[in-house]
Order: C-alpha cells, then structure tokens, then sequence
C-alpha cells in the first residue's frame, strides 16, 4: 500500500482529529461495537414500547381508541424528533457526540418511566390485573417519562446508522462494497434486539410487573451505551459541516433574487470553486444536474456579485445547488414511505389488541402468550429474511442487473411495498374469520374467544418480510443520495416516514371512530372488538397501499440519482 493510501480521502479523523489511518479505524473493526450498541439500544427501547398499548389501556386506564392513537401519538414522535438530532450532528456536534449527549437524555428517561411503574406513590393504584386508578399526577408523571425517551431516541436515531456507514471510505471501492452488507447486518441486530423484547421483556410486563418490565429496558440503555464508548479509539469520524438549513435557505434566497437572470446554456460557467475540493466542509463537489433548473440562478454570477464582493444570499456554488435538489428529489420517495410506515405501525396497535380477543395459550397448556409478543415473529422473520437477501438474492440478481448490489434500492423499496398490501388483506381475512366465529357461536363478551392466537402468524411474518425490503432499502437510499454534509439529517427524514405513519393511523383512527360510531353504534374500534369491524380498517389500509404502490413506482421511473465528484476537504 502506497502512503497516499494508508489514509481515508473522504474527509473522516480518527479520535484525536488526525486523518483517519485506513489500517487502524474503520470497517467491521469498528462496527460490531456500533452494531451492538444497537442490538441493545433496540432491546431497549422495544422492550419498553411493544407493549404500551397494553400499558394505557390496563394501568392508565384508557380506552382502546384512546390507548390506540396516545400510543401512536408518542411513537411518532419518537420519530419526530431525530430532526433535532440530525440538525445538531450535521452542524455541530458530529454524530459521535450527538449520540452521546442524547444517550444520557434516554436513560433519564427510562429510568423516570420504570419509577412511575414500581414506585409507591407514583405508579397507579390498582385492584385487580386490569382496573386501575391512576391520578392525574401518575399520569402524567408516565408521560413526561416517555416523551423524554422519544427526545433521547430522536437525537440517537439519525445518527448510528449513518455514523456506522462512515466507517466505511466512500472514495476506496473495496471498502464502498461493504457499506451495503453493513445496513443489512445492522437491521438484523435492531431485531436480535426486538426478539428479546417481544419475548422476554413482554412477558415479564404481564406476569411479573411493569417496573421490571420497564426496568430492564433501562439497564440495557446503559449496556448499549458501554457498548459505544469501548469502541472510541477505532471509529473514523466526519466533521461537522455547518448547518445545512442554512445552505438550503442561502439557495432559495439566492434563486429568488435572481429570478429574472437567465441561465447560461453552458452550464460549465456556472460559479463553483476552482480547486477538487468542495467550499463545504464534509462534503464533496456534486456533478452538476439538468432538472429543477430554476434553483441554477443561485449559481449565475452576476455583475453585482463582483461589485459587492461574495455573499452567500446571492451566489452559490454548484454544489451547494445541487444539496437543495437532492433533497427535493427525495421528498416524493419520503412521502411514499409514510403508508408503509401506518402498515407497520399496527404492529404494536390493532394487531395486539386483535390478539387479545383471541386464544393465547401454548397449546393445551395453562402457559399463555402476551399478545404483544406475537410481534417475534416480525422479528423472526427478519432474522429469516436479512442473511437470505444479502447471501441469496443479491448474488441471484446481480447476475441478471449487473448492478453492484443485486437491486437498485427503488427496486428493493418497491418490493417491501408489494409485499406490505398482502400483509393488511392476511390480518382483515383473519379478523373477518373471528368474527363470523363469533356471531355464530354468539361469543360477543368472550373476552377471550376458542381461536388461536398464532393465526396472526402470517400478518406479523409478512411485515417483517417487507421491512427487509423497505426499509433497510430506505436507510441505505436516503445515506448514498444525501448530499455528505447531510447524512445525519437525511437519516432523520427518512425516519419521519415513521413518525408520520403513527399519525396519520392515528388520525385514521380518530375520523374512523368518529364516522362509524354515531346513534348508538360501537362503531370499527370499539372497547369489545368483538362488536367492532377492525376488518373494515385493514382493508381501508391494503387500498391506501395499493394506491401508494402505483404512486411509487410512477416517482421511481422519474428519480435521477446523485453523482459525487472530487474530494473531501
């Protein structure tokens, strides 16, 4: 190996800020300690939010819809919030001390939540399983706990995913091939840690208590974090850039200025900086695209520019254009995630309260299954799926496509989508099956009905299916075509895909109850599902996914990728 190429050339340090040797940092010496920073976050965080729903419903003592759309409101915006993380990573802090500033956030959190579980005084008065009396304080109290959780996941989120592909150098094709393997591998340990979760976790909650339940999750938030501070030394670190809200607004300003200018029809006299290196710390030089060209005036150089010297609010560079439309074309690609993501989000919503009208024992035997739990198979099927994808199917395809990773990520996202619309019709078959049981055999107040829970099997397996698909797809489309110094905020807005699908579930939710529920009718969603059509909102959701589908497809023939030029600075 020659000396120029003991170092990373896309811009990343090693601890001490020096350039980043290629034989001592990075690669998969520094991501098992990422990846199992994750597996532990994920048990975590899992292990505390799979059976929430549970959680309201029995110990805060609200209704199904109520416990529903709180439950969906809260996981939203866990998903909300890693906007605020992803702004602070790209700008100011780097991903590394992002993570650990908000890691301390969340076990403050998770603490506070498995105190006003156990604690005396706190936690709700209950007199027996299922009724309990919590004041307004408890209440609260389990609130403030969780929406602390939601600001400390929101600021890790964005940014261990992303900080786990920087250790791969983007410039260095040996090193470029792994990056694909490496997301696979990381949504894998996300669900190792899920499947403890929905299995241990879940049960201790219903059979031994909610301050173990949520207890445990909280010594694993600070396990994961052990897990991130060992590796310090062998991590390759990105500088901040800047914020990147500021750059997209100095090009929307400038274009509007200059909305008269015409622009050159040699684009190669367009303003950029003269030498390989972008102007943008943590960034390369972008190629410079046809489409959207009326943000291409922000890079116009003007008589007035020479006058008065350069200004930001008026001129800007090809690069920094070219940030701007890639996160433009990226919004049609996030909004198609957002009905996928209301799919998904019924995991831990309306498939666990389905399973609770259902049999829930192992066999003959007095051993009963936690509805929430059934969501292992979810992650079973992930599990399943992750190794089958990346030493199959990519090796498969690629024979035929010619494409280094087998399927475009469009492709791959598409697929999950597919796959997702045949998971609502498995899950409204099933409840519509429950149902005609029921009124036939008039089981109306059987809080627990002679059908098996693991009929829900198929819904939870298809789901994980389609994750593998969509969303690992996601996590790796939204970090190859955001701009560099972007990254952890891009990570963040394909996040919110999530956030969104938890309300607008929510929101369906509430005009559902509201429509359906009138002159005395128990509407879709009732307390006693058995008087309810749950069936009717499956279907509701394997129609919007259909739709969702076509519109996808239609913006993935469209979408025009991005390509990087020159070297970090």
């Amino acid at each position: 190996m020659e000396k120029d190429d003991i170092y990373t050339k896309d811009g990343t340090v090693d601890y001490k800020g020096n350039p980043a040797n290629k034989k001592e940092t990075g690669t998969w010496r520094a991501c098992p300690f990422i990846i199992g920073n994750e597996g532990c976050e994920r048990l975590a965080y899992y292990g505390m939010s799979t059976n929430l729903v549970l959680y309201f419903k029995h110990r805060l003592n609200q209704h199904s819809a109520v416990a529903t759309k709180n439950n969906q409101n809260w996981g939203g915006t866990c998903y909300i919030t890693p906007l605020i993380g992803a702004f602070l990573a790209d700008a100011y802090l780097g991903r590394y001390w992002t993570i650990a500033c908000f890691s301390i956030i969340y076990i403050f959190g998770m603490t506070l939540l498995a105190l006003s579980a156990s604690v005396h005084g706190i936690r709700p008065r209950c007199y027996t399983k299922d009724s309990c009396d919590p004041t307004d304080t408890q209440s609260a109290m389990a609130f403030l706990a969780l929406y602390l959780i939601a600001l400390g996941t929101g600021g890790i989120k964005p940014c261990v995913s992303s900080y786990g592909a920087d250790q791969f150098d983007d410039t260095d094709e040996k090193e470029k091939k792994h990056k694909s393997s490496f997301f696979n591998w990381f949504y894998f340990s996300i669900n190792i840690g899920a499947l403890i979760a929905a299995s241990v976790l879940v049960w201790v909650q219903d059979n031994v208590s909610w301050g173990w339940g949520f207890g445990i999750p909280a010594i694993a938030m600070a396990i994961a974090v052990c897990f991130f501070f060992s590796g310090t030394r062998l991590y390759r670190y990105q500088k901040p850039g800047g914020s990147p809200l500021t750059r997209l607004c100095q090009v929307l300003v400038a274009s509007i200025r200059k909305y008269k200018v015409a622009v050159p029809a040699d684009k190669s006299i367009l303003y950029e900086t003269a030498d390989a290196e972008s102007n943008i710390k943590g960034s390369r030089k972008i190629d410079h695209t046809t489409d959207l060209s009326f943000f291409d005036k922000a890079a116009v150089e003007t008589e007035r520019d020479h006058i008065k010297g350069s200004n930001p609010w008026r001129l800007c560079t090809v690069t920094q254009v070219e940030e701007l439309k890639a996160i433009i074309r990226l919004l049609p690609i996030w909004a198609s995630g957002i009905i996928f993501s209301t799919v998904y989000s019924q995991m831990g919503n309306l498939f666990v309260l389905q399973g609770e009208r259902m049999d829930t024992r192992v066999g003959h035997s007095k051993f009963r299954i936690p509805p929430a739990s059934l969501s292992i198979f979810d992650t079973l099927s992930v599990i399943f799926w992750v190794p089958i994808y990346d030493r199959i199917i990519v090796p498969a395809t690629r024979r035929f496509t010619g494409h280094k990773n087998g399927l475009t990520q469009l492709q791959r996202m598409g697929i999950g989508l597919f796959i997702s619309i045949f998971a609502m019709v498995a899950a409204a078959f099933l409840e519509r099956e429950r149902l005609k049981m029921i009124r036939r055999h008039n089981y109306y107040e059987l809080k627990e009905m002679p059908m098996t829970i693991f009929w829900q099997v198929p819904q939870y397996f298809l789901i994980g299916c389609a994750e593998v698909f969509t969303f690992i797809g996601q996590l790796e489309f939204f970090y190859e075509q955001a701009p560099d110094a972007m990254r952890s905020f891009c990570s963040a807005l394909s996040l919110t895909t999530v956030a969104l699908g938890s309300y607008l579930s929510s929101l369906l939710v509430t005009i559902v109850t509201s429509v359906t529920a009138k002159n005395g009718k128990p509407g879709w969603i009732p307390d006693n599902l058995n008087y309810g059509h749950v069936d009717y909102f499956f279907w509701l959701l394997a129609a919007l996914s259909v739709l969702n589908l076509a519109v996808f497809v239609w913006i993935a023939n469209w979408y025009t990728y991005k390509r990087a030029v020159g070297t970090l600075r």
